[in-house]
């Protein structure tokens, strides 16, 4: 498990071959920087490693929304989990089906429970864990979760020149292309003389998160393959948020949209979004590029 994240003294851990998204995400806390969702390279129905230490205080089942293009669990559960870093803070969890129980103690790694395909999904959303570090005092709204600050580091490189290379995964959901251009870390973009890694679901949640490496200055433009795509609206610490001009992508005739996130060791692959599962033909080892227009 690496230390990807913290909060108020809560250190948030994921595996090291996983990866992690503070923004790709059209729910209020990953615009707050309040939320950081990990993601384990497992399954559904997989176990889920905890990703902190503590006491579980409290767990609910919650009932999900109809998925979209999908059949998911049709509940959820908030995990509670009470900090042994910080006693005064909580760790509130979804997306996992517990196996723990009220007044057990979870070290780092050990398994939660298993990873739901929840019906707060999109049909293209893989399984993860979500988290948020808490007051004792509000524990579970939507909003309130205290702020997170990103500590992995990103490797600086130049920005993408094109969105081209070769197919190598193909399901009805997504597929997924590996970049000519290799990099590490994600996807790259820049602003001004700032360079970083694109952490969003582009265009469709209408907001771009960026990782760098120092804060940058809000108002200045991210531009990715030398367009520009959004101004800088907030920043915190070595994250910021842009809020999305008006573009698309196109893959031949068809308009798709890009899933982006920060990884911590495995190659990046450019994950391409359809408009419905299936809408996008595509096959394993072929050659395509993306405009954007």
């Amino acid at each position: 498990m690496e230390l990807v994240a913290s909060s108020e003294g809560v250190g948030i851990y994921c595996p090291s071959d996983g990866r992690i998204s503070f923004f790709n995400s059209p729910y209020p806390a990953h615009h707050d920087y309040t939320a950081i969702d990990l993601y384990p390279r497992r399954l559904c129905g997989e176990t889920a490693p905890s990703p902190v230490r503590g006491e579980v205080i409290k767990i609910r089942r919650v009932v999900c929304p109809i998925g979209r293009f999908f059949k998911g669990s049709s509940f959820d559960y908030v995990i509670l989990i009470k900090s042994l870093e910080n006693p005064d803070r909580l760790i509130k969890i979804l997306h996992v089906a517990p196996s723990v129980k009220v007044e057990e103690v979870v070290e780092l790694g050990q398994d939660l429970g298993v990873l739901l395909r929840s019906g707060y999904f999109n049909f293209w959303t893989e399984p993860h864990i979500h988290v948020e570090v808490r007051s004792l005092s509000d524990p579970l709204r939507a909003r309130g979760g205290l702020k997170i600050e990103r500590l992995t580091k990103i490797e600086e490189t130049e920005p993408l020149r094109n969105i081209k290379g070769t197919v190598v995964e193909v399901k009805p959901e997504y597929f997924l292309i590996s970049l000519d251009e290799a990099f590490n870390n994600g996807i790259p973009a820049d602003a001004g003389v700032y360079k970083g890694i694109l952490d969003a679901g582009l265009p469709h949640y209408g907001w771009i998160g960026m990782h760098t490496n120092d804060a940058l200055p809000i108002g200045e433009d991210i531009k990715f393959c030398g367009k520009t795509i959004g101004t800088i609206k907030t920043v915190n610490h070595n994250m910021c948020l842009a809020k999305c001009f008006n573009f698309s992508f196109r893959l031949g005739d068809s308009q798709v949209g890009l899933s982006l996130y920060l990884h911590l060791s495995s190659k990046p692959m450019l994950k391409i979004v359809p408009p419905k599962p299936g809408a996008v033909k595509v096959e394993r080892f072929e050659e395509v590029s993306l405009d954007i227009l």
